[in-house]
């Protein structure tokens, strides 16, 4: 479905506006992503790079607004039937990315809420290498868009899958530790963010290689059927 979607792009001018858009939106939220773990990790508390981090998300919350508005004005003045899936599909990516900027807001407030310093043991290390992983997917996830790599992306939502499950394992260790109130906050808040933020990642690369009513959701029978076609 997605690359008939990249088609409508590039060959309708109202259709390639919104795909500009949402392309500006997902790098926005990719960077706010990486700027965010800085903040997290490095526990620099509230500075100039938090305010940029807030300014990010509130423009990725109007850029998500104006799609939302163009793929209406579209669909009410076009006569095309073909556009109606996509920009569906459209509504539906816009609203993960989103949320990936809400995440990664939540993940550079975890200190000023109440959380403590990151610890030097395995717990941290953990958590330290999920971060890594999930901005590893973010990176993909803008070249499987916009190559519409269906094969990338199952490997990818295959991977995430463990990547997600790694959270909810960190989560229930940390729960058991001997960790303060304080530092138990930032190792918890921060695996859960970070599982939200991989995600909602999937769900966008959902959208390569599951039909529209299937989005947010992989099911392997799908794909495999699609592939053996």
């Amino acid at each position: 479905m997605l690359r008939e979607l990249l088609n409508l792009f590039r060959s309708d001018d109202a259709i390639a506006r919104m795909g500009n858009d949402f392309t500006r939106m997902l790098d926005l939220a990719q960077d706010l992503t990486v700027r965010a773990g800085h903040v997290f990790f490095d526990d620099k508390g509230p500075s100039i790079q938090g305010l940029e981090i807030a300014k990010a998300d509130i423009e990725i919350n109007k850029l998500e607004r104006h799609i939302r508005k163009q793929v209406i004005t579209h669909l009410t003045l076009s006569t095309s039937r073909q556009d109606v899936t996509y920009c569906l599909l459209l509504m539906s990516l816009v609203k993960d990315v989103e949320r990936l900027g809400d995440y990664a807001t939540n993940v550079a407030e975890v200190h000023d809420e109440g959380g403590g310093p990151l610890p030097d043991d395995e717990h941290a290390a953990e958590l330290r290498d999920i971060r890594r992983e999930v901005e590893a997917t973010f990176s993909a996830v803008a070249e499987v868009f916009s190559t519409s790599d269906s094969a990338r992306a199952v490997d990818l939502i295959k991977h995430g899958r463990v990547v997600t499950g790694r959270c909810d394992d960190l989560i229930s260790r940390v729960a058991v530790s001997a960790h303060d109130a304080a530092t138990t906050t930032t190792l918890v808040l921060g695996a859960r963010y970070y599982k939200r933020i991989e995600a909602h990642l999937l769900n966008i690369l959902s959208g390569v290689v599951m039909p529209l009513h299937k989005v947010d959701y992989y099911d392997e029978r799908v794909v495999e059927s699609s592939e053996e076609a």
